[in-house]
Parts: structure tokens; sequence; C-alpha cells
């Protein structure tokens, strides 16, 4: 058997992981970043694949947050990111009876609702209807989105799931997720690492490639600031509707295989 660093299936793999993750990092593709964990996957098991991205996710984080300084919506943050800090510590202690595949089909389930749900209103409201804020809702998919988070760094569906819908200007949405993933990420380091999912081999495998991270996220960041609210919000759904169909199609393989 190759060893990871020395198998060209991982650079194969792992390079349009990074460049789809940090593009998304920037804002750019609808969530497109879920696609990470599920690409390097085809060469690893997925718990390797999510240890392996982790650090490179803070890294983005970091660069993300930086780039969108100052240009966040702070009421979604409060009401959100309590229900994060839940879910990640209902996933530490799921951990062992969770499995990736699992969280795959449930979150793909309920993103496709998500979007039939939107196309509705669209064809009731029209393209610029927005919802009200629901700190109930809120606090709800905050602790999906750290739920799914922690198992499988798919995060970004539940809380599009609630931040869609209000209709914040692109790029305050884009900075208010860029806060929320960067502490979501952050507190996951600590349950990551008394699982010890940060050996020799996955540490060197992040360090590789995140020289690519940075670059792909400025570049998300770059195209949302070019883009119309007419244009990012159906091209937002559009992609999170067909990841969610892949999501549902590679969990039920894996549980049925």
């Amino acid at each position: 058997m190759i060893p990871l660093l020395y198998d060209p299936w991982f650079y194969a793999v792992s390079v349009p992981a990074v460049i789809l993750v940090g593009l998304s990092k920037g804002g750019f593709g609808g969530g497109v970043g879920f696609v990470g964990v599920p690409l390097m996957s085809l060469v690893m098991s997925p718990l390797q694949a999510a240890a392996i991205l982790l650090p490179i996710l803070i890294l983005m984080d970091i660069t993300s947050v930086w780039t969108w300084r100052g240009v966040y919506d702070r009421r979604t943050l409060a009401d959100m990111l309590p229900g994060a800090m839940a879910g990640i510590g209902i996933g530490w202690l799921t951990a062992a009876v969770v499995t990736v595949e699992m969280v795959r089909f449930i979150v793909g389930a309920v993103a496709v609702i998500f979007v039939l749900r939107w196309l509705v209103q669209q064809l009731r409201h029209g393209p610029t209807h927005a919802t009200r804020r629901n700190p109930v809702m809120a606090l709800f998919w905050g602790t999906v989105a750290g739920f799914t988070s922690f198992v499988a760094h798919v995060g970004g569906p539940p809380f599009q799931i609630y931040a869609l819908p209000l209709r914040l200007d692109p790029k305050i949405f884009t900075g208010t997720s860029a806060i929320f993933f960067a502490l979501t990420n952050a507190i996951k380091l600590v349950p990551y690492f008394t699982l010890g999912q940060f050996d020799r081999t996955n540490l060197a495998a992040s360090a590789i490639l995140m020289p690519i991270a940075p670059l792909a996220t400025v570049a998300g960041a770059w195209l949302v600031r070019r883009m119309r609210p007419e244009v990012f919000y159906p091209l937002t759904y559009a992609t999170v509707g067909l990841l969610s169909l892949k999501l549902i199609y590679d969990g039920l393989v894996d549980l049925l295989g």
C-alpha cells in the first residue's frame, strides 16, 4: 500500500477539494465546500479526510474573516452561535455512534427540502421575498450546523437553511458565515485532538495543502464582491440543491452497500 503522502491519487482529489472549500469559504459557490470530505474520502477514510481538512479550514477562516472584516450581521450570529456550540458538544458525545454516511444522507435530504421550499416561495411571493427572524429556529439550525460540522465539516447547508431566507446582502451574508464557521471550527480543535485525529501523517498532509487555502479563499471573496443579489441567491440555491442530491446518493450507497 502506497503511503498517503506519496500517493498521486491523494493529490488528485485533495487539491481540487481544498480549492472548492476555499472558494466556498470566500463566499462563492453556495456551499460547494461541503464536497471536501466526500471528495477526499475517495482515497482515505472520511474521518481522516475531516482531520486533514480541519487545520486548513481554520487557515481559510482566518483569511475569510480578515477579507470580510466589519461586514456581518450581529443578530444572526447571536441567535445561531449558542446552538452551534451545543451541536459540537452533541457530536463529541456521539462520535462513536454516528457515522459520516448517516450525516451525509440526513443533511442532503434536509437541504433538498429547503431548496424545494425556496422554489415554492419564489413562485408565491417573488424573488425578493425574505422571511422573518425566528430565534427558536436559529437556535435549532445552529445546533444542527454545529453537529454536522463536527462530524463531517458539513455545517454549511443547515446554516444556510436559516440564514439564506433572511436575504441579507450577499457580502453581509458571507461575512456572517465566515465568523460563524471560524468560531465553530476553532472550538472543534479540542474534541478532534482528544479523539486522536491529529497524528503526524494527517498534520503533514494538512501542511502540504495549506498554501492553496488562502489563495482560493481570496478568489471566492473576489467573485462574491462582484455578484448582484439576483445572481448570487439563485446560484447559491441551485448549487446547494445539486450537491444535496449527491450527498443523498453517497449516503444511501454507503448505508445500503
